[in-house]
């Protein structure tokens, strides 16, 4: 599927290798090479997909994801230069999508590409009946909106497609691979620790909202939605 790509990148290699390896893909391709550049660009030029480097000038990779997620729900993929499980999961918990490492193999960030951009249009083209509601909590995906007692909660959109879809099959039992699978998608390229970050940020959100239903470990097993007699 054809996209709208904005590479937010000091390293003006990376931009041009990326630029042409996903434009000969049939992408449109647009770089900025520091943070607040980048927003200028996301806000103007409003791409499908973000490509974000962690080290940037000016505003870093953390405070760009932080601005976006304030306007936007479009997906971004951070680039990090080493892997480091504290960079994951904050960037999770700021709402990125996915994480690639440099150097990066071209195939593997295209399969990313691809499998972000294929969630996103899944979940972007649902139809409005697509809410779930229990006691004080209503979960819409066509909005992507999370209303707890009646009123908006900020919520990262990976955080609600995996409450959406534990509440959907309340009081059944997914493992973390189940969830991976179904919330990710099959060829998502990262670990169960993701699973166990968004269940955590959830778990913050939803405190004290209810005392009909939870959001439950099943040790040794994985988590569900259960509803309380």
């Amino acid at each position: 599927m054809a996209a709208k790509i904005l590479v937010i990148d000091d390293d003006s290699n990376i931009c041009d290798l990326l630029r042409l390896y996903l434009e000969k893909e049939g992408h449109e391709v647009k770089c900025a090479g520091d943070g607040t550049e980048g927003l200028k660009q996301f806000k103007f030029s409003e791409p499908d997909l973000v490509l974000l480097d962690i080290m940037l000038p000016g505003k870093d990779g953390w405070q760009v994801c932080r601005e976006i997620r304030e306007i936007s729900n479009k997906p971004i993929i951070m680039i990090t230069a080493k892997y480091e499980t504290f960079d994951k999961v904050l960037g999770l918990e700021l709402g990125a999508d996915d994480f690639v490492v440099k150097p990066f193999d071209m195939k593997e960030l295209s399969a990313r590409v691809k499998a972000v951009l294929r969630r996103y249009t899944a979940h972007d083209t649902l139809s409005d009946d697509e809410v779930i509601k229990f006691d004080n909590i209503e979960i819409s995906l066509q909005k992507y909106e999370l209303k707890l007692s009646g009123k908006s909660v900020d919520i990262p959109p990976k955080e609600l497609e995996l409450l959406y879809f534990l509440a959907s099959n309340s009081n059944r039992v997914f493992t973390r691979d189940q969830l991976l699978d179904k919330v990710w998608g099959f060829d998502y390229l990262g670990d169960s620790r993701t699973v166990d970050v968004h269940v955590k940020r959830l778990r913050e959100k939803l405190d004290g909202v209810s005392d009909k239903w939870i959001l439950k470990t099943v040790w040794g097993v994985g988590y569900k939605f259960e509803v309380l007699q």
